[in-house]
Protein backbone atom coordinates (compact mmCIF):
# COMPACT_ATOMS: atom_id res chain seq x y z
CA UNK A 1 0.00 0.00 0.00
CA UNK A 2 1.23 3.21 -1.33
CA UNK A 3 1.25 6.78 1.39
CA UNK A 4 -1.30 8.96 0.02
CA UNK A 5 1.08 12.04 -0.70
CA UNK A 6 -1.34 14.50 -1.17
CA UNK A 7 -2.89 14.79 2.05
CA UNK A 8 0.09 16.66 4.22
CA UNK A 9 1.90 15.98 7.16
CA UNK A 10 0.83 17.51 10.42
CA UNK A 11 3.05 20.99 10.63
CA UNK A 12 4.68 21.36 14.24
CA UNK A 13 4.22 24.84 15.42
CA UNK A 14 6.31 27.13 17.64
CA UNK A 15 5.39 30.27 19.54
CA UNK A 16 7.95 32.90 19.77
CA UNK A 17 8.13 36.55 21.40
CA UNK A 18 9.72 39.67 19.29
CA UNK A 19 10.86 41.65 22.53
CA UNK A 20 11.28 45.84 21.68
CA UNK A 21 12.33 48.62 24.12
CA UNK A 22 13.18 51.87 23.40
CA UNK A 23 16.52 53.17 24.21
CA UNK A 24 18.30 56.39 22.94
CA UNK A 25 15.51 57.43 20.39
CA UNK A 26 15.52 54.16 18.54
CA UNK A 27 13.52 50.54 18.29
CA UNK A 28 16.17 47.57 19.95
CA UNK A 29 15.07 44.31 19.94
CA UNK A 30 16.49 41.24 21.91
CA UNK A 31 17.61 38.11 21.13
CA UNK A 32 18.96 35.25 22.42
CA UNK A 33 21.52 32.06 21.60
CA UNK A 34 20.08 28.40 21.46
CA UNK A 35 21.20 26.04 24.19
CA UNK A 36 22.95 23.42 21.47
CA UNK A 37 24.06 25.52 18.58
CA UNK A 38 24.45 28.96 19.73
CA UNK A 39 22.88 30.66 17.02
CA UNK A 40 21.17 33.43 17.64
CA UNK A 41 17.38 33.71 17.90
CA UNK A 42 14.26 35.07 19.69
CA UNK A 43 12.65 33.53 22.44
CA UNK A 44 10.77 31.26 21.49
CA UNK A 45 9.04 27.28 22.35
CA UNK A 46 6.28 24.80 22.16
CA UNK A 47 2.71 26.07 22.52
CA UNK A 48 1.02 25.70 26.06
CA UNK A 49 -1.58 23.79 27.10
CA UNK A 50 -4.49 25.85 28.74
CA UNK A 51 -2.34 29.10 27.41
CA UNK A 52 -3.02 31.59 24.82
CA UNK A 53 -0.23 31.65 22.44
CA UNK A 54 0.77 35.80 23.41
CA UNK A 55 0.83 34.53 26.52
CA UNK A 56 2.93 31.52 25.96
CA UNK A 57 5.37 33.68 24.18
CA UNK A 58 5.67 36.17 27.17
CA UNK A 59 6.30 33.27 29.71
CA UNK A 60 9.41 32.19 26.91
CA UNK A 61 10.76 35.76 26.79
CA UNK A 62 10.63 35.78 30.44
CA UNK A 63 12.25 32.15 31.22
CA UNK A 64 15.08 32.74 27.79
CA UNK A 65 15.99 36.12 28.64
CA UNK A 66 14.46 37.46 31.87
CA UNK A 67 12.28 40.04 30.03
CA UNK A 68 8.82 41.26 31.47
CA UNK A 69 6.19 42.66 29.26
CA UNK A 70 2.84 42.65 27.57
CA UNK A 71 2.46 40.75 24.71
CA UNK A 72 0.13 41.88 21.60
CA UNK A 73 -2.82 39.58 21.02
CA UNK A 74 -2.61 39.38 17.38
CA UNK A 75 1.15 37.93 15.94
CA UNK A 76 3.32 40.29 14.02
CA UNK A 77 4.67 37.87 11.92
CA UNK A 78 5.16 34.19 10.48
CA UNK A 79 8.14 32.18 9.61
CA UNK A 80 9.43 28.65 8.75
CA UNK A 81 12.85 27.50 9.75
CA UNK A 82 14.40 23.66 9.84
CA UNK A 83 14.37 22.85 13.51
CA UNK A 84 16.97 20.26 14.81
CA UNK A 85 15.53 17.21 16.68
CA UNK A 86 17.13 14.00 18.22
CA UNK A 87 16.88 11.99 14.92
CA UNK A 88 16.00 14.47 12.10
CA UNK A 89 15.12 17.74 11.00
CA UNK A 90 11.33 18.88 10.87
CA UNK A 91 9.83 22.10 9.62
CA UNK A 92 8.08 24.36 12.12
CA UNK A 93 6.00 27.26 11.82
CA UNK A 94 6.76 29.91 14.42
CA UNK A 95 4.18 32.27 14.81
CA UNK A 96 5.78 35.56 16.15
CA UNK A 97 4.03 38.08 19.18
CA UNK A 98 4.96 41.62 19.75
CA UNK A 99 6.14 41.83 23.63
CA UNK A 100 6.61 45.53 24.68
CA UNK A 101 9.44 45.27 27.21
CA UNK A 102 9.05 46.97 30.66
CA UNK A 103 12.02 45.67 32.88
CA UNK A 104 14.28 43.16 32.95
CA UNK A 105 14.90 40.62 35.34
CA UNK A 106 18.67 39.66 37.01
CA UNK A 107 17.27 35.88 37.16
CA UNK A 108 16.02 33.93 35.00
CA UNK A 109 15.07 29.86 34.46
CA UNK A 110 17.79 29.57 31.62
CA UNK A 111 20.40 31.44 33.58
CA UNK A 112 23.80 30.15 32.15
CA UNK A 113 22.09 28.21 29.17
CA UNK A 114 21.69 31.16 27.01
CA UNK A 115 23.37 34.25 25.66
CA UNK A 116 20.63 37.30 25.79
CA UNK A 117 21.99 40.45 23.91
CA UNK A 118 19.91 43.56 22.61
CA UNK A 119 20.74 45.05 19.72
CA UNK A 120 18.72 47.37 16.17
CA UNK A 121 16.49 44.63 14.43
CA UNK A 122 18.75 45.76 11.02
CA UNK A 123 21.55 44.57 13.42
CA UNK A 124 19.43 41.60 14.21
CA UNK A 125 18.42 40.31 10.97
CA UNK A 126 22.15 40.03 10.45
CA UNK A 127 22.97 37.54 12.91
CA UNK A 128 19.89 35.34 12.75
CA UNK A 129 20.66 32.04 10.31
CA UNK A 130 16.51 31.79 9.75
CA UNK A 131 15.73 33.37 6.66
CA UNK A 132 12.35 33.99 7.04
CA UNK A 133 13.00 35.46 10.80
CA UNK A 134 15.31 37.82 8.94
CA UNK A 135 12.90 38.75 6.17
CA UNK A 136 10.62 39.24 9.16
CA UNK A 137 12.94 41.63 10.87
CA UNK A 138 14.15 43.66 7.74
CA UNK A 139 10.41 43.98 6.60
CA UNK A 140 10.08 46.03 10.62
CA UNK A 141 12.82 48.10 10.21
CA UNK A 142 11.10 49.73 6.64
CA UNK A 143 7.90 50.18 8.76
CA UNK A 144 7.25 53.25 10.07
CA UNK A 145 7.83 52.58 14.01
CA UNK A 146 6.07 54.56 17.07
CA UNK A 147 6.19 52.95 20.07
CA UNK A 148 3.27 51.68 21.06
CA UNK A 149 2.43 50.72 17.66
CA UNK A 150 3.28 47.64 15.36
CA UNK A 151 6.76 48.35 13.94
Amino acid sequence: MTPDLAKPSPSLRQIAALPLRMKDGRIETCLVTTRSTKRWTLPKGWPMKGRKDAHAARIEAKQEAGLLGKADKKPIGIYPYWKRLDTHFALVETTVYRLEVKATSKKRKEQGQREVQWMSLEEAALLVTEPGLADLLRELTHRACSFGTTP
